[in-house]
């Protein structure tokens, strides 16, 4: 495992550079960044989780109103808890950026 200081360093990078986030750290981000260290949550799990999150925020109905930028880490802290309890290998998640297609423009169908 990773010791904290590099743990916190490389998680809050990942948050920095995930789509629809502000870009910045905030002293309550690196808290809770500390705080999933110390529950042991592998940064495997927390960079799957950015990424699902990610992707979920960019699927969007054209009628619907745009959605803010996120300001906080803790808005990913649902997901991180969902992607902890998942029951699949990780290679289910494990897709890297570079072989997810870009979706800037997504359109649903109505159920």
């Amino acid at each position: 495992m990773l010791e904290r200081r590099e743990y916190v360093r490389r998680l809050l990078e990942d948050y920095r550079a995930t789509p629809r986030t502000a870009g910045v750290v905030r002293r309550p981000d690196r808290l809770l960044a500390t705080q999933f260290y110390e529950r042991g949550v592998p940064l495997e799990t927390v960079e799957n989780a950015l990424m699902l999150a990610a992707a979920r925020l960019s699927v969007r109905p054209d009628n619907a109103p745009p959605l803010g930028i996120v300001r906080s880490l803790a808005y990913f802290s649902p997901v991180i808890e969902e992607v902890l309890q998942l029951k699949v290998g990780p290679e289910y998640l494990s897709v890297s950026p570079q072989q997810t297609p870009p979706h800037r423009h997504c359109t649903i169908a109505p159920v």
